[in-house]
């Protein structure tokens, strides 16, 4: 990993998220996209200036995000960027300020580095591969809690039907925010215990935050406990479970 990507991605979500900003509650156009989710102009806007960004200080890498058409040749790249340039349209549009800027560098399947801004909140988290994770430049660590019982678990509401569990799912503390780079960025500072998504989650949605949340000491897996590999041909994984070890390992023995 270069030494300056982290940095780079920094201040590309700063930008970005003063090109949000300027949008935000002022009722910006917005469209259906054929999946039925909402894409607004400050979606596209934040995209395209992320997107001039950072392949100019990076030509050689490839390119994924949740607004551009899928480049293939980015399969062949040994890095790509990976990112939403609003994670969390829906609460974006709604006038919350539970939303996000994704970004993450992959090489060769791993994150190397990852930002999760959120400018609404004044929060930005911030990782590379074997420094640690930080928020607003203090250190963050992953909470210690091991059982899963009265653990704080931040997921949507599918998650706990019974199907999905051996027998009657754990009596977590149940919590919910829309954006999922945000799910796991406070699974990384603490807040929160665990996080999980069994559905299929697109690699924007997770790169930045799988990072961080490792780096402060969760273990971060798909659903069936696999190590996440990203710039994959789908853009996709089975699912994230993202908590201390001990947590994570309790929640796989439990889940179906």
């Amino acid at each position: 990993m270069p030494a300056t990507d982290l940095p780079l991605l920094i201040d590309a979500a700063l930008g970005g998220g003063q090109i949000a900003m300027a949008h935000w509650r002022s009722d910006p156009a917005t469209r259906t996209k054929d999946d039925g989710s909402p894409v607004s102009v400050a979606d596209t806007a934040v995209d395209d200036a992320l997107r001039d960004t950072l392949t100019r200080a990076r030509p050689a890498y490839g390119w994924m995000s949740e607004e551009t058409p899928d480049d293939r040749a980015r399969l062949s790249r040994a890095h790509c960027f990976i990112l939403d340039p609003i994670d969390g349209t829906r609460a974006y549009l709604d006038g919350s300020t539970t939303w996000a800027l994704s970004l993450a560098v992959a090489e060769a399947g791993r994150i190397t580095a990852a930002v999760i801004h959120m400018p609404a909140k004044g929060l930005t988290y911030t990782a590379a591969l074997g420094q640690g994770a930080w928020l607003n430049g203090v250190r963050i660590r992953a909470s210690a809690i091991a059982r899963a019982e009265g653990a704080a678990l931040i997921t949507s509401k599918a998650t706990y039907a019974a199907r999905h569990w051996r027998g009657t799912p754990p009596d977590f503390e149940k919590h919910f925010r829309p954006s999922m780079a945000y799910r796991l960025a406070v699974v990384a500072a603490g807040r929160f215990d665990a996080m999980m998504t069994l559905r299929q989650a697109w690699e924007w949605d997770i790169a930045a935050g799988a990072l961080i949340a490792a780096e402060a000491g969760a273990t971060v897996t798909d659903r069936h406990g696999a190590p996440l590999r990203f710039n994959s041909a789908p853009r996709q994984s089975a699912g994230v479970v993202a908590a201390n070890p001990a947590l994570h390992d309790e929640i796989l023995k439990q889940l179906a």
